[in-house]
């Protein structure tokens, strides 16, 4: 997550306090905003969402309801215990890494009542992942092509930025990885590390310029126009750039079903995060007719720790949001099986 300053801190909250008829803006690549009214960017989320396919009626999340990420294996939990508890399930569903096969995705799936997604990393690439060095002919590897590095990710020395507007990069996600956690059975993608459309140029960690930023929303405007009955979701990344952001088929916001942020409560109140969630909440976004979902996944330690889970939830349930709490962001090899989630959110 990065750092962010009190002056911003202090404008989203002014932002969200202010007269309900609050007015929307369009951004330019680099997400600097020109005042625009909210009905029109209304209508046009409502026109987008139509024509990008009539099999759209399939996306949505229903707001609300239990949800986990877990990045193990299959056979390191209980599948019927995992589906009949979390609605919505953000896996690891990559091929290479044999965490589930296509069987055991359809038990998480527990016969169309729950939604699964796999975790997709858009803005770096794990050294971890065989598509870092072994692709089929046709394609460049995340190693081979330097082109579109950006650096080591500090933090995570098995990571290297990527700049999502590089072709052969785009090319490899979309024709090569994405099919591939389709063929799983998955219902969608979990999107993660699109914040590198944040961090600008002043910056070791992922400098992304302003051709950088477009070929990232593009990128899922392709993946939006690949998949278009499919859900997806972006993790963090929920400032204006992407909330107000353009594409070359519309408006980002319509493109996506949801956003998730980390660490918005624990293990601190992150106000910034709270406010930028609160902004995306205020467009009344409606894909595949139903409210657009959003999302908090926070640390706090370990499993047992119920009274800090238990603030979690409830801070997050009293803004609208769906709170899950994981033990610690480097890990979600467990899943925590809180208490209050069968008393305070049925199934």
């Amino acid at each position: 997550m990065n750092s962010r300053t009190g002056w911003k801190c202090l404008l989203l909250l002014w932002a969200i306090l202010s007269s309900s008829a609050y007015a929307t803006d369009t951004t330019s690549a680099l997400g600097s905003p020109q005042i625009a009214s909210m009905a029109p960017e209304s209508a046009h989320s409502s026109a987008q969402s139509s024509a990008l396919s009539d099999a759209s009626s399939q996306r949505g999340i229903r707001q609300g309801a239990p949800w986990a990420t877990f990045y193990g294996a299959a056979t390191d939990i209980d599948l019927t215990k995992l589906a009949a508890t979390f609605r919505m399930l953000d896996i690891d569903a990559d091929p290479d890494q044999e965490n589930f096969t296509p069987q055991q995705v359809a038990a998480l799936k527990n016969g169309g009542s729950n939604k699964v997604l796999s975790y997709f990393n858009i803005g770096s690439c794990e050294k971890s992942r065989n598509y870092w060095s072994e692709v089929p002919e046709g394609f460049v590897s995340c190693s081979a092509n330097l082109a579109a590095q950006r650096g080591n990710y500090d933090g995570y020395p098995n990571e290297v930025w990527m700049d999502p507007s590089n072709a052969d990069y785009q090319h490899l996600l979309l024709d090569y990885v994405a099919p591939r956690l389709v063929a799983q059975g998955v219902d969608g993608f979990y999107l993660d590390n699109m914040e590198i459309v944040e961090h600008g140029t002043r910056t070791a960690n992922g400098p992304c310029n302003s051709a950088c930023v477009r070929g990232a929303l593009d990128f899922v405007a392709k993946l939006r126009a690949k998949y278009p009955n499919l859900t997806i979701v972006m993790q963090n990344a929920t400032s204006d750039v992407t909330r107000l952001g353009r594409t070359s088929a519309g408006a980002y916001a319509t493109l996506i079903d949801g956003v998730a942020h980390e660490e918005v409560y624990q293990p601190a109140h992150d106000l910034t995060a709270e406010g930028e969630l609160m902004l995306w909440s205020g467009m009344n976004l409606r894909p595949g007719g139903q409210p657009f979902w959003i999302g908090t996944v926070d640390y706090v330690g370990k499993c047992s720790n119920l009274a800090a889970a238990r603030a979690d939830y409830a801070r997050s349930r009293a803004r609208h949001f769906s709170p899950y709490a994981s033990n610690a962001s480097a890990d979600q090899q467990t899943v925590c099986y809180w208490p209050l989630l069968g008393s305070e959110v049925g199934p």
